[in-house]
Order: C-alpha cells, then structure tokens, then sequence
C-alpha cells in the first residue's frame, strides 16, 4: 500500500536509510538535500519505506502543484527492490488529487508508458572512471584535446577549496547577467547547499586562476559514494577564451581514473554545454519530464506561468 505522509509525518531516518541503499540512489533524494532545495516537501511510501516518491510541492493562487526544484535534476520514484514500469505508475496514480498540477523530473531508472503523459525527454551526460586515464584520453574529441593545449600554454594555475561566495559571484557577473530564473532566494538556496555538502560530505570546489590570481572558472563537484556530479559550474569570458574549464575537468579526471567513479555532468539543453560534456567522452543517459494537468479549463491559462514557479 502507498502511503502519503504530508512534510511533518516523514520519518526521515527511515526515508534517508531507503535512499541510502535504493537500486537508483541520487543525492537529490536525500531529506538534507530536500529540505534546502525544497522546504516542506511531502511524500509517497509504501511498505515501511521500502519504496519512496518524494514531493516538492507548492501552493499559488490557492493552487496545489508539484515542481521540479533548482539544483535537483532527478527524482522521481526511489526503492530497495528492482523498480518496475508497474511499481513507478502505481505512485504515479498515486499522488493526491490535491495537487491539480504536476511538472517534475523522473530518474533515469523511472521507465514509464509515455502515452499516459505529456512527456519531454531530457538527456544527461555520465562518464565512467573506471579505465586509466590514457583509456579516457583517447575518448576525448579534438576540439577538448586543442582546448587542453591552449590552457597549458596560458600559465593557470587550479587551486582547491574555492570558497562558494567566490563562485556564485562568478556566474551572477558573468552568464547571470543573462539568466532570468534564478532569483535572489535561489542563490542563497545554492549558498546553503554547497556549504553544507563541503561540510558534510566528500564534495569539493576547484578554481581555474590566471597568472595574477584573478579567478576566470570553478565548478562544485557534489560526491556522493560512486557518482561525482558536476554540480554548478562559473567562467569569465577569459575562460571562455583560454580553455580553463577544459584543464580543470582533465585535471580531475587524470586524478580519478582508474576509480569506480562515475562524473556525471548532468547534461544540458543547451547544446554547446551539451557538446563540452561529450567532448570527454561522456556518454547520454535518458530520463523523463512529466507534466499532468489536472486543473479545470477556465484555470488552465495560468499553467504556462505556473510551470516557471518553483
């Protein structure tokens, strides 16, 4: 039986215990990770937390939806056991009337029958570090291998420990300028979550220096057990120009290869961003954004703004 526990009825040691050892674990899943990126989410479960549904949920307009929240790319439906295109529409079905409006993300383990949804398939970008570094080299493209060339030529330097202040400066000067979505709460949100991952888990910051010690790039990389995921990324346009970012994910790679590892990019729509993941070689992982529509047609004009709140 499924269950739905609103936020303060969630046993958290239970939920955070089935995410642990689930089949299809993400950090996004995590209660900690919730919490930040989604405050009061609810959720499904079924048999004592074997199986779990987390819910980001909202209210507008007296309106009761489902979203996908920032820096969280996957959820969906997360067990201990082999998950099932029955198991995942069983909680699907599940998810209360309440919430007339549903926009989230599955993971990449959540198959479904994709006539039953208005459905947009999203790709992410994984690469396996098992092989020795040379293996891995040799999957580069060219344009990364020129770009890798032309950094060394620049005289940077990667410094470790970049402070997360430093790197959200970084993008809101830079590719910030550009983007709407991201609000003010949103960066103290990331603020939040990378200070408590560095604090509490094997998660790091690297940064891409110029020989006068300006930073021109950096990234955070979220660790959690065998997958690195290159969370948030920020880059001048002298990075753009020098190659930074393509010595710094070399220079993790050559660090890591040869690990059980996997650097999960986290794919993009953007197909430039897109291009730079597979340029290491980085192969496509398939998942699914789902949309159900449940609101009443004289409400329905709203759904466009409604899909831009989380």
């Amino acid at each position: 039986m499924i269950n739905y526990r609103k936020h303060n009825e969630i046993d958290k040691q239970k939920w955070d215990d089935c995410i642990l050892n689930s089949v299809n674990r993400r950090p996004y899943a995590f209660s900690w990770f919730l919490d930040i990126v989604s405050p009061g989410w609810d959720a499904l479960e079924m048999n004592d937390y074997e199986t779990v549904f987390p819910l980001p949920q909202n209210r507008k307009f007296g309106i009761h939806y489902l979203y996908q929240p920032f820096f969280a790319q996957q959820l969906g439906v997360f067990s201990r056991e082999h998950l099932t295109e029955p198991l995942v529409e069983q909680f699907l079905q599940a998810i209360p009337s309440r919430f007339s409006f549903i926009h989230i993300h599955l993971n990449s383990m959540n198959k479904i029958d994709q006539g039953r949804y208005t459905v947009t398939p999203r790709l992410n970008h994984e690469l396996d570090l098992i092989p020795a570094y040379e293996t891995i080299f040799n999957g580069y493209n060219q344009n990364t291998r020129r770009n890798l060339r032309k950094a060394l030529d620049q005289n940077l330097s990667i410094q470790r420990k970049v402070d997360p202040d430093e790197l959200i400066t970084l993008f809101k000067t830079n590719y910030g300028r550009k983007e709407e979505t991201l609000k003010f709460r949103h960066y103290d949100m990331l603020r939040l979550l990378m200070t408590y991952c560095l604090k509490n888990t094997f998660s790091l910051t690297l940064g891409v220096y110029l020989p006068d010690h300006t930073l021109c790039g950096g990234v955070f990389l979220l660790r959690d057990r065998d997958r690195v995921i290159y969370h948030f990324a920020a880059s001048d346009k002298n990075a753009r120009e020098n190659g930074a970012m393509f010595m710094l994910i070399d220079m993790f790679i050559k660090e890591h290869a040869g690990q059980p590892l996997i650097l999960d990019f986290e794919g993009s729509v953007d197909p430039n961003v897109a291009r730079f993941y597979k340029g290491f070689g980085a192969k496509e992982i398939g998942f699914n954004e789902i949309q159900i529509n449940r609101l009443p047609g004289t409400v329905n004009r709203i759904v466009y703004f409604m899909k831009k709140l989380r």
